[in-house]
C-alpha cells in the first residue's frame, strides 16, 4: 500500500530529502515566483502610475507574451514540450528557466487507481458528477487502506472518522456494502446532520420507526389544537363525539419531527453515528467521549474530503495528539481559508526598486494574526532559513485554481472576467468610491509620502467584493459595470459601498464608459499573462503546502511510523486530488 515515493515528485530528483530542499529554496529566493505568488493582484492592475504587466514582467518577458494568444501562453507554461519548440519561436532563456523550475518542483498529479465499485442509485442520489468520482474513489482507498493497517500494522481499525462530514456522503457509501464499515460523522450545522439521516433512509441504510395509531383519536388530537372557527365540518362531527373515546391519545402521539429523527439500523450493514461539533484544533477529545458512552477499546482512522483551511491541520494534528486515532488519510482545500502563523512575507525584488517590498495592502491586516494552527504546520517550513515559507492569501487563493483543466471557452472567460473587473476597480478609483492606500516597509499609511514612487507593491485600494454576475452582464464592458453597479446598490449585503456607489456612478453615461473601453479593454494580453503567470506559480504554493502537511507527520517519527502522499483522484475531475496518510506506531 505504501507508494515507491513518500512524495509524488519527479524522477529527477533522487530523494525526498533531495526534492524538499530544493522546493523551499526556490519558494524562498526566487524573485519571480515570490512576485506572482502573492506579491500582486490583479484588481490593482490599473490603479497605479504604471501597470500591474509594466511592472511586475522583466522586460524581456514583455514583447514575447504579448505575442502570443492568451490560450498559447497557457499552453507554453502547462502543456508545451519545450525541447520540440523551433529556436524562433522559443521563449527568452530566463522565461523558459522558470517555465521548467516550476514544472520540475510542482508535485505529480497523475492518478492510475483501480476502478472503485459504482454508486447505486439510491446512495448517489443528490450527488454531481464530481462529487460521485470523489466518494466513489476515495471509498475504495479508504477500505483498502485500512485493510493494510489491518493487515501490515495489526491495527484492527474499529471507526472511521469524517471531518467535516456535511451530508455524509462518503460515510454514507463506506457504512453500505461492499465496505459496510462503522463511521463516526463530525459535522459542525445541525441542518446537515438531519438531511444525512434522511438521506441513510433513502439509501436502505437505515429505516424509519413505524409508529401505530389510532386514526381517531389522531384526527380528534388535532382538532383539540386547531382554532373552532378554523374546523372543517368532518372536524366539527368528531369533536361532538369525543366524548365516545376514552383511551388518551396523546399516549400515542409524535411529532413528524421526532420521527424524523428515530431510525432504526438495519442488520448486516454498518453504522453511522453522527456528532455534533465545531472543531477548533487536533484535540478529538470531546468527539471521542462521546463515542466512548457506546462503545470501547476504540481504535479509529481519521479521514476526510477536501477538509477546507485549517480543518485539514485537525484531521493531520489529530494524529499525534489522540491516542485513539491510529492513522489519518486528509484530502485537503481551500487553502485561501488557512490562516497563518508567521505573518505577512517581507521579500524584496531589487530589479523593480531595491527599497520596495511585495506587501500586498489588501491582505496585509490579514497577515499578521499569528495564528498558532496555521500554515505552516511543520517546524521545518515554519523555521526555513530564519523567517519561514509564508505565503499571503493572494497565493493560497491561486493554488486553488486548476489551470491544467482550462480549456479555450473557460481561459477566455477568466481573462475577460479579471479584465472587466480590473478597470472597474480603476473606475472605483477614478470616481472616489475607494481610495488608495500605501505601504512603506511592511506598514500601512493612508497618505502618500512625497518621496515615494508609486508602483502595484506599495499602493492598493480597499478591496470591494463584487462576487458573480449574471452571464450576460460578460456580453460586454458596459453591461458589465452596469450589472456590478445595480448589484451594490440593491442587494443588502453590500451595504459598505452601496450608497457611495449610488452617489458617484448611477449615472455614468455610455460615453464616459466608452473612455474607458477605449483606453483599457486593448490590454487584455497584459491582464491575461499576469493571471497565467499567477496559476502557474500557485502549483508550487499547492505542492509546498501539501508537502508542509507530510514534513509535520515526518517530524513526529515518535508517534508516527510511516506517512505518505499520493493521489486518489482524476485531476481532470477532482483537482485538489492529494491525501496525506499518517499510521501511527
Amino acid at each position: 500500500m505504501i507508494p515507491e515515493k513518500p512524495l509524488p515528485y519527479g524522477d529527477e530528483f533522487s530523494s525526498a530529502e533531495e526534492y524538499v530542499e530544493s522546493l523551499l529554496e526556490f519558494a524562498s529566493t526566487a524573485d519571480m515566483f515570490q512576485m506572482f505568488a502573492g506579491g500582486v493582484h490583479l484588481n490593482d492592475f490599473f490603479v497605479a502610475e504604471r501597470s500591474l504587466f509594466e511592472i511586475s514582467v522583466p522586460e524581456e518577458w514583455k514583447a514575447f507574451i504579448l505575442s502570443l494568444e492568451p490560450m498559447g501562453f497557457v499552453d507554453l507554461l502547462l502543456r508545451d514540450d519545450l525541447d520540440a519548440i523551433p529556436e524562433g519561436s522559443r521563449p527568452p532563456p530566463s522565461l523558459e528557466k522558470y517555465i521548467r523550475d516550476v514544472r520540475r518542483l510542482s508535485l505529480r498529479r497523475e492518478f492510475g487507481g483501480p476502478k472503485p465499485p459504482k454508486l447505486t442509485r439510491t446512495v448517489a442520489l443528490g450527488m454531481k458528477p464530481k462529487k460521485i468520482h470523489e466518494v466513489s474513489n476515495f471509498a475504495e482507498y479508504i477500505d483498502r487502506l485500512t485493510g493494510s493497517v489491518e493487515k501490515h500494522y495489526g491495527k484492527d481499525i474499529t471507526h472511521l472518522v469524517d471531518f467535516g462530514s456535511g451530508q455524509n456522503y462518503l460515510g454514507r457509501t463506506l457504512a453500505l456494502p461492499p465496505y459496510n464499515r462503522h463511521i463516526v460523522a463530525v459535522e459542525g450545522r445541525e441542518h446537515n446532520i438531519q438531511a444525512s439521516k434522511h438521506l441513510d433512509v433513502q439509501a436502505g441504510l437505515s429505516t424509519r420507526v413505524k409508529v401505530h395509531r389510532n386514526k381517531k383519536m389522531w384526527l380528534q388530537m388535532v382538532d383539540s389544537q386547531t382554532p373552532e372557527d378554523q374546523l372543517t365540518p368532518k372536524a366539527l362531527n368528531r369533536a361532538a363525539n369525543a366524548h365516545r373515546i376514552t383511551t388518551d391519545p396523546a399516549a400515542d402521539l409524535r411529532s413528524s419531527k421526532e420521527l424524523a429523527q428515530k431510525a432504526v439500523r438495519v442488520p448486516g450493514k454498518g453504522t453511522v453515528s453522527y456528532v455534533v461539533s465545531r472543531l477548533e484544533s487536533g484535540d478529538l477529545s470531546d468527539v471521542i467521549a462521546k463515542i466512548e458512552k457506546q462503545e470501547k477499546e476504540l481504535r479509529m482512522m481519521a479521514m476526510s474530503i477536501h477538509s477546507c483551511g485549517n480543518l485539514s491541520h485537525y484531521g493531520i494534528r489529530s494524529l499525534v495528539m489522540n491516542p485513539s486515532i491510529q492513522t489519518v488519510a486528509i484530502v485537503g482545500c481551500c487553502y485561501n481559508l488557512l490562516t497563518e502563523k508567521l505573518g505577512p512575507p517581507t521579500y524584496k525584488f531589487p530589479y523593480v526598486r531595491p527599497s520596495l517590498q511585495a506587501v500586498n495592502g489588501r491582505v496585509f491586516a490579514e497577515s499578521t494574526r499569528f495564528d498558532p494552527e496555521g500554515f505552516p504546520l511543520s517546524q521545518r517550513l515554519s523555521t526555513y532559513k530564519g523567517d519561514g515559507i509564508r505565503f499571503n492569501i493572494t497565493a493560497r487563493m491561486m493554488a486553488c485554481q486548476a489551470p491544467y483543466n482550462w480549456g479555450e471557452g473557460e481561459s477566455h472567460h477568466f481573462f475577460t472576467r479579471n479584465l472587466f473587473r480590473s478597470v472597474l476597480q480603476k473606475i472605483f478609483l477614478d470616481k472616489g468610491v475607494i481610495a488608495k492606500v500605501y505601504h512603506r516597509e511592511g506598514e500601512v499609511e493612508k497618505e502618500r509620502d512625497e518621496n515615494d514612487v508609486e508602483t502595484p507593491f506599495n499602493v492598493s485600494t480597499n478591496p470591494i467584493i463584487v462576487g458573480s454576475l449574471r452571464k450576460q452582464c460578460f456580453n460586454s464592458f458596459k453591461e458589465y459595470v452596469r450589472g456590478a453597479v445595480a448589484k451594490l446598490t440593491t442587494n443588502p449585503e453590500y451595504g459598505k459601498y452601496s450608497k457611495m456607489v449610488q452617489a458617484k456612478m448611477s449615472d455614468m453615461s455610455d460615453e464616459e464608459l466608452e473612455w474607458y473601453e477605449a483606453k483599457y479593454m486593448s490590454r487584455g494580453r497584459e491582464v491575461a499573462g499576469i493571471w497565467s503567470l499567477m496559476a502557474f506559480s500557485a502549483c508550487i504554493v499547492e505542492s509546498t503546502i501539501v508537502t508542509d502537511r507530510w514534513l509535520f507527520l515526518k517530524e513526529h517519527a515518535d508517534v508516527v511510523q510511516d506517512c505518505w502522499v499520493e493521489t486518489v483522484f482524476d485531476y481532470k475531475q477532482s483537482p485538489r486530488n492529494l491525501v496525506v496518510v499518517g499510521i501511527k506506531k
